[in-house]
């Protein structure tokens, strides 16, 4: 470097100006301002839609409904009722003695059960069905568009529709009857009564697995699989080791999604048996009886509302908190891993 050669002086910047402030994640106050602005009024409005009917069955849950007492016979104005409708339903109370047979405190028990197995069943047998249909859509083939719009035709279907097509597969002359050979009285018998409600949601339904599984099946990278083919990874263990781990955050929605659902199932049952089958109620789920209930006591019927409404939050909670059902913060862990 010669000596008439300078070194060119920094350019001073301006005088008055100073760079945004910025905050943790990149966002300066600006950006932060407008979320505010952008998000304020949607959070408002799901405040008043969501937060206030979720209040007032709460309060309503706490008072007497108005009616003629059975055990006096005598009009009740209502009032504050305590905790006495949350005894009714949780302890089958009828006033000081155990609710008769038939009456809908007497089912709460027997409803609460019957929930959870169409759940834990139909939710089981839909992950299943629905993975494979996933694994199948996810491959290069001829048509594959025309089996994936096809695929989701049941879900489609409104749910009112899709119970009567079942309610005449079902009936004692029907398809199924006829196809099998054997005369089963679908809607009368206990167990007959509940694994038709389980055929029709799983028919229904499990498009909508699929679907959610299909979307995480195909962020997966095909070097992955390329690489576990050149490391002489059957295709057992392709699925077990690279398939499963990497579209768990994709199934685990899926599964939170359609256990939440399945936890508020109403339409597919009352249409198709109206909560009967064997002694009568074989087939009565949470929502059902909420709906009865509401035929005969407003209170009381929320007091049922608020819980199922904990049932479901619990659930919710146990899925995201400790099952791995938080994609964002799933994605961010990955992340984390990835930059290491």
């Amino acid at each position: 470097m010669s000596a008439a050669t300078e070194i060119p002086a920094a350019i001073p910047e301006p005088q008055g100006t100073e760079p945004p402030k910025r905050r943790k994640g990149g966002l300066n106050a600006d950006h932060g301002r407008w979320a505010v602005y952008l998000i304020g009024p949607t959070i408002v409005l799901l405040a008043i839609v969501i937060g206030y009917p979720v209040v007032s069955a709460v309060i309503q849950s706490f008072q007497l409904d108005q009616g003629l007492d059975k055990a006096t016979g005598l009009f009740v104005a209502g009032g504050f009722a305590g905790v006495t409708n949350y005894v009714h339903w949780l302890g089958q109370q009828c006033g000081n003695a155990a609710c008769p047979p038939g009456n809908l405190g007497s089912q709460f028990w027997t409803a609460f059960g019957n929930t959870f197995f169409f759940t834990v069943v139909t939710v089981a047998l839909e992950t299943v069905i629905g993975l494979w249909m996933a694994i199948i859509m996810n491959r290069n083939f001829k048509g594959r568009a025309l089996v994936r719009a096809a695929i989701l035709i049941p879900w489609a279907i409104p749910t009112a529709v899709t119970a009567k097509l079942w309610y005449f597969i079902f009936d004692a002359n029907g398809v199924l009857n006829h196809v099998i050979g054997h005369q089963v009285l679908w809607f009368s018998d206990e167990w007959a009564s509940r694994f038709a409600i389980i055929i029709a949601d799983t028919w229904k339904t499990t498009p909508f697995m699929a679907l959610l599984i299909l979307a995480g099946l195909q962020l997966i990278p095909d070097e992955v699989y390329e690489a576990g083919k050149m490391d002489g990874a059957s295709t057992m263990q392709r699925f077990v080791n690279i398939t499963l781990p990497l579209v768990k955050p994709a199934l685990m929605v899926a599964i939170l999604f359609r256990v939440l659902d399945a936890l508020r199932i109403y339409d597919l049952i009352a249409i198709m048996t109206g909560g009967g089958g064997g002694s009568g109620n074989a087939t009565v789920s949470l929502s059902v009886l909420v709906v009865d209930q509401i035929r005969q006591g407003f209170n009381s019927a929320s007091a049922l509302s608020t819980i199922t409404f904990v049932v479901v939050f619990v659930v919710a909670f146990v899925f995201v908190r400790f099952l791995g059902a938080n994609v964002v913060q799933t994605q961010a862990a990955q992340q984390k891993g990835e930059l290491k």
